[in-house]
């Protein structure tokens, strides 16, 4: 794996680190699994490491904030666009009749099914893989794979937007909007303002150099606006209003989320 792949394997160590916690906020019991599949050095990232003390912390909230997402969507269709290394089909409860779909580049896929399958792991779901380049058309080959776009889907773009530039994630989320009914949701992490000071400093530092020159920037300060415009019903979620729940300080940060509201509200452009 090379390049946004290979950051799914550090984002996978930080939730084995998080599962490891007596007051762990969730547990990952595969996460360990694909870091030591990848050959990761744990000694190269300890917990004081760059990453951990950077984005150790946001990466939990957000981790937890996006499962209890999904487990409240009440959609029995489930999109995880740019899954990585997700193993939530395997580790939530999920009803009866959900099926969840996993958006992300074949080798990512195939590293990941290969851990999973010794493992004997058994999903939670119905899950269905879908080898693709978000690049390509990826609308098509979520449809070629069972994907039925009149039915409610829950989406998730967790850690993604920030790889894409504001014009590629504009095409990302407009391409999401055109597949889905009324009652469909969505969720990101969205607060530019705050995740501004965080990447520069990662910029800074050895470990994090190569993986910080991969970010673009994201969807930009006017996500809600531009979802509201497009048949979405949309607001954000400081990660601050969470701390009391989680029982931890907040890192900074904010998520969005959103809620179709008109099926035939066409992604025209502005």
């Amino acid at each position: 794996m090379n390049g946004v792949a290979k950051t799914a394997v550090g984002a996978a160590w930080l939730r084995a680190c998080e599962s490891e916690r007596p007051d762990r906020l969730f547990d990952d019991p595969y996460a360990a699994a694909f870091v030591a599949a990848a050959e990761t050095e744990r000694a190269d990232a300890g917990r004081g490491s760059g990453a951990a003390g950077l984005f150790g912390d946001h990466l939990v909230f957000r981790t937890r904030f996006f499962d209890d997402y999904l487990s409240e969507s009440g959609c029995g269709q489930v999109v995880l666009v740019a899954a990585g290394l997700d193993s939530r089909a395997y580790r939530l409860d999920w009803p009866p009749g959900v099926r969840l779909f996993e958006l992300d580049l074949p080798e990512l896929l195939a590293f990941k099914d290969g851990v999973l399958r010794g493992l004997g792991a058994t999903a939670r779901c119905e899950r269905v893989p879908v080898p693709v380049d978000l690049r390509q058309d990826w609308p098509g080959s979520l449809r070629a794979a069972g994907f039925d776009p009149a039915r409610p889907t829950a989406w998730l773009a967790e850690g993604l937007l920030i790889y894409l530039s504001p014009a590629e994630a504009a095409r990302l989320l407009d391409g999401i909007g055109a597949l889905s009914a009324a009652g469909s949701r969505l969720a990101f992490e969205h607060d530019p303002a705050a995740s501004a000071a965080p990447a520069e400093r990662a910029r800074t530092m050895p470990e994090l150099r190569r993986i910080a020159t991969l970010w673009k920037g994201g969807l930009g300060e006017d996500a809600v606006a531009r979802l509201n415009a497009r048949g979405w019903r949309a607001r954000t979620v400081d990660a601050s209003a969470l701390a009391a729940r989680y029982g931890r300080r907040a890192p900074g940060g904010a998520f969005l989320t959103a809620t179709r509201s008109d099926a035939d509200h066409h992604n025209s452009p502005e």
